[in-house]
């Protein structure tokens, strides 16, 4: 059951190419390096002194990166409704207890690394906002143990450019609507983003409408490399996971909680044009009646529990273009007795090596096509 998708365009280094079912990545753009352009305030470190401007004026002189970073941002035009921007030249730390708010239409530029030390509670995050429109984080380098790397609630128009997270606690970046889930989270393109070391998700969302994700890489993450919760029109060019939920029944790719759900039904609405999976949980898992989802292509290999488990989904298409699985836990398509049973799943397009094929119990309209099978068994419906 081939899908023909329409011709959808992604800003910037995202756009993708979805025809016939497929979705490719052009050359991406070279982004602007960090603190090129014009802006508005900037937080500089010298001398072991932070010291935080608009035009002339100084607003803030010491030694607190935070401090200096949320007094540029205080510094901004009150009631603003267009973007204006905060350059961060220096690097510095900050703890795990406190966070940098960013209002509507406030853009941050951080040209250095933040060390998140110490412990805290809640949601608090070095990059932190609620219930704003119009916020950008062009480029953001982490390192430490925060609760949240970047922590977005009820937000609208969010871009995040090139985020690297090189952490020993905490999860990467949540984006959600659980302050009013009333209302979606709408608008989200995240470029970029780099995870390693992360106790939880690299990347999760939950109540999102409409999002455009670049690469999203995971290395030694202690749950999922992406994550979608009850998250709608959404598209992805690369998940690439390397050691993801080690141990767990996370995975690489993660869909979950009514994921893909557009009001009652499945539409293809969730485009993922590459997962790849090494080591770690699962590779790909969808889960809890989640669904309307193409994944193009996918490259598992020794995941240590299933390499795709698909349970109690709807309208999902695995590997509509090509894949591989390598040793590893099985491909199971799978039901829990609470929810309906899995219903028009194709798998498709794929050598599976060393492993095993299951289907239990039988779906509704499951189609097995184009499988070469290398020492691995098979039993489906």
């Amino acid at each position: 059951m081939g899908r023909k998708a329409a011709l959808l365009t992604a800003a910037c280094a995202t756009a993708l190419l979805a025809a016939a079912g497929t979705l490719t990545a052009p050359t991406p753009a070279v982004a602007a390096a960090c603190g090129e352009g014009s802006y508005q305030a900037e937080a500089v470190l010298s001398g072991g002194t932070w010291t935080a401007r608009r035009g002339n004026s100084t607003v803030y002189a010491g030694g607190d990166m935070r401090a200096a970073v949320q007094a540029a941002v205080n510094s901004l035009t009150s009631g603003r409704t267009a973007k204006e921007r905060v350059v961060v030249r220096g690097s510095g730390a900050m703890s795990a207890g406190s966070r940098i708010s960013l209002p509507s239409y406030t853009v941050l530029d951080v040209c250095g690394t933040i060390n998140v030390t110490g412990s805290g509670s809640g949601d608090q995050a070095p990059v932190y906002s609620r219930g704003t429109r119009d916020v950008e984080v062009q480029h953001l380098n982490l390192t430490g143990s925060p609760l949240y790397g970047v922590f977005m609630r009820n937000v609208q128009n969010v871009v995040l450019g090139q985020i690297d997270m090189r952490l020993s606690a905490g999860l990467g970046v949540r984006i959600d609507n659980r302050g009013d889930t009333s209302q979606w989270t709408r608008n989200v393109r995240i470029d970029n983003v780099y995870v390693s070391g992360a106790s939880s998700h690299a990347v999760e969302t939950y109540g999102v409408d409409g999002i455009t994700i670049g690469t999203v890489t995971a290395r030694n993450v202690g749950e999922s490399g992406l994550l979608f919760n009850q998250t709608i029109n959404a598209t992805v060019t690369k998940v690439d996971a390397e050691n993801a939920g080690t141990g767990t029944g996370y995975a690489a790719f993660r869909m979950a909680n009514r994921n893909g759900r557009v009001g009652s039904s499945y539409p293809t609405n969730i485009r993922v044009g590459e997962v790849i999976a090494r080591g770690g949980g699962r590779g790909v898992f969808c889960v809890s009646e989640s669904g309307g989802a193409v994944i193009d292509r996918v490259t598992i290999n020794n995941t240590g529990n299933n390499s795709v488990l698909i349970e109690n989904c709807y309208n999902v298409n695995l590997a509509a273009r090509s894949g591989t699985i390598s040793g590893g836990g099985e491909l199971r398509l799978a039901a829990r007795s609470e929810f309906p049973n899995n219903r028009d799943i194709t798998v498709q397009n794929l050598t599976v090596t060393n492993s095993a094929i299951r289907e239990s119990p039988c779906g509704e309209n499951t189609t097995f096509r184009n499988i070469t099978r290398v020492n691995t068994s098979q039993s489906i419906c």
